[in-house]
């Protein structure tokens, strides 16, 4: 699945659509207050608050879309057996 890549501007005029200083809108991301102004300020967001922002700003079908990658990506492949008298 391909993300979005959201750049510093676009994020913090989402963040002024919805009326949050940056302590109020990044502490949700675990991001502080002087990270989220950086990344603002046009610093390369990273990418695990990337998928972060994607999973809060996108639609709820392409969040739950993100968790089950993730949760397949989490899950160990299961080994098939072999049939008894033959070799792997």
């Amino acid at each position: 699945m391909k993300l979005k890549i959201y750049a510093g501007e676009e994020v913090r005029e989402l963040r002024r659509k919805l009326g949050l200083n940056q302590s109020e809108f990044w502490a949700h991301f675990q991001v502080t207050q002087s990270g989220g102004s950086r990344y603002e300020s046009g610093r390369e967001i990273p990418d695990p608050v990337q998928v972060l922002l994607n999973i809060a700003l996108s639609t709820d079908a392409k969040a739950a879309a993100i968790f089950d990658e993730l949760r397949q990506f989490g899950r160990p492949k299961k080994k098939t057996k072999a049939p008894v008298g033959e070799a792997v």
